[in-house]
């Protein structure tokens, strides 16, 4: 998957989301970066999708984002599923399951 995945990647970027995005524990290590901040392309306007635009980076974004991986995700604090549609402005956190001790 690359950028000519996700339709309209060339257009201005005035009707896009822009969000911030947070990575935790195992992802915020081996991801090399704690949070940034993205504007997303056209048709990237889901949680599902954003975790599919971030894999098509490759490398480790494609291994950590896996599908098969278990990765939660919240949105505005609240954990959220992959059809949630994302606002502009929106916290979205990735990180992988915790267990209690």
């Amino acid at each position: 998957m690359d950028q000519s995945d996700f339709p309209g990647t060339a257009v201005s970027s005035a009707h896009n989301l822009t969000v911030t995005v947070l990575y935790f524990a195992r992802l915020r290590e081996t991801l090399e970066r704690s949070s940034e901040r993205l504007e997303l392309p056209a048709g990237v306007s889901s949680v599902g999708r954003l975790r599919e635009y971030l894999r098509s980076r490759g490398g480790a974004w494609e291994v950590e984002l896996a599908s098969t991986k278990p990765v939660r995700v919240a949105v505005n604090q609240d954990m959220a599923n992959s059809e949630l549609q994302l606002s502009d402005g929106d916290e979205v956190a990735f990180f992988p399951p915790v267990t209690g001790g």
